[in-house]
């Protein structure tokens, strides 16, 4: 029997007790929905659940070990980060596919980030990881008669125009009283160079490690200019500006990673060396060639822009860049991730 609840007739409403009961669950059901149709927005708008992994481009260097040692390790993987490496020849290869949109990361020097600052504004260093005073060099071939960087004036000479090889090139010229425009300058990629020296259709080479090394074996006679110590280079992580604030913790966690991995080369050189060689393909002789010159340490220093600065002066004045005025350099900075990282490494003001 149904019980039935009955207003007075002029109402018109009849209710039964199994109507309020459906009507009840109902609501209840499309409340639930509601509520899980929320929750499951807010999930997947979480970035630790629906972050796609970071695309790092990294240039086939010595320079660029702490990277691999982070990778080999597994520190990545033990901060929780999606990253996909592909490797390149050249920082200026590497920043470039940031440009282009094929990666999200890339490590370069700072020459690199100085030509391409006249050009583009969406990317910022996020970190120095290595500085060397001797990863470029000079190298001339056997019948140029070149002994002494003074010598240099006429001569056919190629490099990477644009990146840190070209810079320590025309220091080199300049600290030795030698025009840069005196000289017969050309963009040449690494993988030619060494022919283009044995062919002769090159007198000297600016470029820089592995391939010094690599074109002192391959062509007979060739030899290294005496390095000028005015030019330290600097290593860096540069960032898409997408990245900026709306990936700072995946960028944190890069760089503890990378933390991590110089305190492996500092405190397991042999073990590093190792990594090096296999990345690399390269002997013991190379890494006895490069090992000293390198300081793998995480920083964003005051110096950083100061080199920027310098470089950016020089190549206005030498007409490699058309601007009437520099960019600002702090606006190329994001210290927030290294800060939260590694506090110690930040001496840089924003």
């Amino acid at each position: 029997m149904v019980c039935m609840s009955i207003r007075p007739p002029h109402s018109g409403e009849i209710h039964t007790t199994d109507t309020s009961t459906k009507q009840a669950g109902a609501i209840r059901w499309r409340n639930a929905v509601l509520f899980l149709s929320i929750l499951l927005h807010f999930l997947l708008a979480s970035p630790a659940l629906s972050a796609e992994p970071l695309r790092l481009s990294v240039s086939l260097t010595p320079l660029s070990l702490p990277i691999y040692v982070a990778e080999s390790r597994g520190y990545f993987s033990d901060e929780g980060l999606p990253l996909t490496i592909t490797d390149v020849i050249g920082g200026h290869r590497s920043l470039q596919q940031v440009l282009d949109g094929r990666a999200d990361l890339a490590t370069c020097s700072e020459a690199v980030v100085m030509f391409n600052s006249f050009l583009h504004r969406d990317f910022a260093v996020i970190a120095t990881f290595v500085t060397s005073d001797d990863d470029e060099k000079l190298i001339v071939g056997s019948k140029s008669g070149i002994t002494h960087p003074q010598q240099l004036a006429g001569k056919r000479i190629g490099t990477v125009v644009g990146a840190a090889a070209h810079y320590y090139l025309d220091t080199m010229l300049l600290l030795n009283g030698v025009d840069p425009k005196s000289v017969h300058l050309q963009d040449i990629q690494p993988e030619t160079m060494a022919e283009a020296l044995r062919q002769g259709e090159l007198d000297a080479l600016a470029i820089w490690e592995p391939y010094p090394f690599k074109i002192l074996e391959a062509v007979p006679g060739a030899s290294v200019l005496p390095k000028s110590g005015a030019y330290v280079e600097t290593f860096n992580l540069i960032a898409h500006g997408k990245l900026r604030g709306t990936r700072d913790g995946d960028l944190t966690k890069l760089l503890r990673a990378l933390d991590k991995a110089q305190n492996f080369i500092r405190t397991e050189p042999l073990k590093a060396q190792a990594i090096l060689r296999e990345r690399l393909h390269v002997d013991q002789a190379f890494i006895r060639w490069i090992w000293p010159r390198n300081n793998y340490r995480l920083s964003l220093a005051q110096s950083l822009l100061t080199t920027l600065e310098g470089e950016a002066r020089w190549a206005r004045q030498e007409g490699y860049v058309k601007s009437e005025r520099a960019p600002n350099y702090l606006d190329f900075i994001y210290a927030k991730p290294l800060a939260n990282a590694n506090p110690a490494a930040v001496s840089i003001g924003e």
